[in-house]
């Protein structure tokens, strides 16, 4: 991989943790200790919420030492891998790369909290009327988002073969 590449992906993952980071702490100084604020009709509101748990809160009645290990001990290593993957691998495709570090970027913003509060920061939900998505933050939305671009990505070099940088010479058709 070129070192221009490997550039641009560490700027974009710490694009993702600084973000998402910075939006937590405004969410903290300006939401903690107030009244949700609505917009759009109420299609957009901000409400500071700390999730012990997983999404959902899944997760949020474990003891702590068992959320620690759960959430932390086991999703540290997870996302070690995604890093090495994204900077290692010769045959994934360039969006893939970038699907697997904006997710991995997301993933290190909530493991930051995690360890530093024992809770992730969320602060913004979704709703129509009484529908309504869970709090959520924007770690969260990167780590969806760069999941979905990193399995499209996938579907999509599975449709028209490996990419250019992958294929072997005997992979090649030569006319």
């Amino acid at each position: 991989m070129s070192r221009a590449l490997q550039t641009v992906l560490m700027v974009l993952l710490l694009s993702c943790v600084g973000c998402d980071q910075a939006t937590k702490i405004l969410a903290k100084s300006h939401l903690a200790t107030r009244s949700p604020l609505e917009y759009l009709n109420g299609a957009v509101r901000m409400q500071y919420a700390e999730n012990a748990g997983a999404f959902l809160s899944l997760g949020a009645e474990l003891p702590e030492r068992a959320r620690f290990l759960l959430f932390v001990g086991l999703v540290c290593p997870l996302l070690l891998t995604g890093l090495a993957f994204a900077f290692r691998s010769e045959r994934m495709a360039l969006a893939q790369k970038l699907g697997m570090i904006v997710a991995v970027g997301g993933g290190i913003g909530n493991v930051i909290d995690r360890i530093a509060h024992g809770a992730v920061v969320d602060f913004v939900s979704l709703g129509i009327g009484p529908l309504r998505t869970g709090i959520f933050n924007l770690a969260d939305v990167a780590i969806i988002a760069g999941l979905l671009l990193f399995l499209s990505a996938g579907a999509r070099e599975t449709e028209t073969g490996p990419p250019v940088a992958a294929r072997t010479p005997s992979s090649t058709i030569e006319g």
